[in-house]
């Protein structure tokens, strides 16, 4: 269950994060190209084909990177077992 919360958090949290840098990444595209403004074709061109692919590159990304280190968290033990007579 903690995986998979873990996984839906991730998936949030990087749409979001991949959402704004898609944005940013767009906004450096067309200030460097310099794509035409006429009827809004540089917005459009941000939030119609940069925004929505950084947000399922970060969702996808994200979910990956966090359900990974839910998983390793279990395997990691966190209590020592009690101490046996070969360990005093």
């Amino acid at each position: 269950m903690k995986v998979a919360l873990l996984a839906v958090l991730g998936l949030f949290l990087g749409t979001l994060a991949g959402a704004a840098l898609g944005v940013g990444f767009g906004l450096a595209w067309v200030e460097f190209f310099k794509t035409t403004n006429f009827e809004g074709y540089s917005g459009m061109l941000v939030f119609f084909t940069f925004m929505p692919l950084g947000a399922a590159i970060g969702g996808i990304s994200g979910a990956l990177l966090f359900g990974y280190l839910a998983v390793r968290d279990q395997a990691i033990p966190i209590e020592r077992g009690p101490a046996g007579l070969a360990d005093r």
